[in-house]
């Protein structure tokens, strides 16, 4: 095909994608439609405006919606209950309290960013999120002022491991592609990670605190309602329902990562079983009947039951908003936009780490998924690798940090995570622009500025 054809075809695609955004934008921030028609009646438009067959426009849409659905409904649903547990019980306010009283009232923000950094080296960003929200609510409580200064250092904290550091499914399958050893990667992911954690979020919570007023949403972690005839539980008890789901998904990454270096055979039973019990919805399930079973004596299981009721009202609109996100980027990802941008990038002559990030970052923007921006940039990127030279082992490090964090920027109107955070946070989408979207992009661009910077000194 002729390059004039080409280049035609992929400035009609990005003038789509442009043109659905700005849609959305217009209908969410300006009309006032509520998001989950916005992102309904634009995907269909945008589905057809892009070319997808007639015939195929539907089954796109239906797949999209119930593929983010599939991924995200069991993980909030069974999250918001246990969720609902720690904090009705009073295990989240016990938490609290031990944080606070180790790093000190004015360091609350830092104590639950570094907590999360912890939970989330196994962890996935969504499930770690969910699972912490009660304990962020709590502090933020009992603290008071914006709800950004307590959840934005943890979410990003959740952010940077997910898209940086090994065994998350990003990372590792890009290194994958690049040929970059693991374990270095593991080490070089997190000495960039931290550090653009400690700028890019907790940094930026303390002024986002400030200059935005979020206040608590009540209705979806509602403030403790145990009786004194109910004492609080024990922290041991709470630290053991937190890492649990941690340790049993590290079961699942860590063993896949094992299985990716070849250093354990796939074909083993107990492999299997241990992976299954690992599985981010089996083991948060797993951590819910652990909640239950240490709860039931002191409040009963009909207000077990009836707690657990409660939690998954208020948790509706976030799994419908996000699955229609998710929706979204489907059809981006389906209408051929990620190929058009490459094509338009291939002969730009940048040096490899820059092509990568810039690669990735135009996949995120153009159709949502940060794994998905990242996994395609990496196989995209890697036929450019393989033809350079002098290429060392770090070298390969950077680049993968690199593309994790051109696929970590931006996030926006596709990013189901956008709308998780916008909804668990109670934030308009405005709000959710200027502070999410404006960190998600600090993230990514602090950590491939230091990737870049690593890269000329080793």
């Amino acid at each position: 095909m002729d390059t004039s054809v080409i280049l035609t075809e992929s400035s009609y695609l990005l003038l789509v994608a442009l043109g659905a955004v700005a849609a959305l934008l217009w209908l969410i921030v300006f009309v006032k439609v509520h998001a989950f028609v916005a992102l309904c009646v634009v995907s269909l438009v945008t589905a057809a405006a892009s070319g997808i067959a007639l015939d195929a426009i539907v089954p796109t849409l239906l797949s999209s919606f119930g593929g983010t659905l599939a991924s995200v409904a069991l993980l909030v649903g069974l999250g918001a209950m246990i969720g609902k547990l720690l904090e009705v019980s009073g295990g989240a306010q016990v938490l609290a309290e031990r944080l606070v009283s180790l790093f000190g009232p004015s360091k609350a923000p830092l104590a639950l960013g570094v907590a999360s950094l912890c939970f989330g080296f196994p962890i996935f960003f969504d499930a770690g999120l969910i699972v912490m929200m009660p304990i962020i609510f709590s502090v933020a409580r009992r603290f008071g002022g914006s709800l950004l200064l307590y959840a934005l250092p943890a979410a990003g904290a959740f952010a940077v491991m997910h898209a940086f550091v090994p065994p998350h499914p990003g990372p590792v399958a890009a290194a994958d592609f690049l040929g970059a050893d693991i374990g270095l990667l593991l080490m070089v992911g997190l000495l960039i990670a931290i550090p653009t954690w400690y700028v890019g979020a907790y940094l930026f919570a303390l002024y986002a605190g400030k200059k935005f007023l979020v206040e608590l949403d009540n209705r979806l972690f509602a403030p403790s309602v145990h009786e004194s005839a109910h004492p609080l539980p024990a922290f041991s008890s709470v630290i053991m329902i937190l890492l649990l789901p941690v340790l049993l998904i590290f079961l699942d990454t860590g063993l896949n990562t094992l299985l990716s270096a070849g250093l354990i055979e796939s074909n083993s039973g107990w492999i299997d079983f241990l992976r299954l019990i690992g599985k981010t919805p089996v083991a948060l399930l797993i951590t819910l009947m652990l909640c239950l079973w240490l709860f039931h004596k002191r409040f009963g299981m009909k207000q077990m039951e009836s707690w657990c009721g409660e939690s998954l009202a208020p948790i509706c609109g976030i799994i419908l908003v996000t699955g229609a996100g998710g929706m979204f980027g489907g059809v981006l990802r389906a209408s051929g936009i990620g190929e058009a941008l490459t094509t338009l990038l291939s002969d730009i002559g940048l040096p490899v780490i820059v092509a990568a990030f810039v690669i990735s970052a135009c996949l995120r923007v153009a159709q949502g998924s940060a794994t998905v921006a990242l996994t395609t940039a990496a196989a995209l990127i890697s036929p450019m690798v393989a033809a350079s030279t002098g290429l060392s082992s770090l070298d390969l490090c950077f680049i993968v940090i690199a593309i994790a964090g051109g696929a970590t920027v931006l996030s926006h109107f596709n990013d189901s995570g956008f709308w998780l955070v916008s909804r668990l946070f109670n934030m308009d989408e405005s709000t959710t622009l200027k502070t999410w979207t404006v960190m998600e992009t600090l993230l990514g661009t602090i950590a491939f500025i230091l990737a870049c910077v690593l890269s000329l000194i080793f």
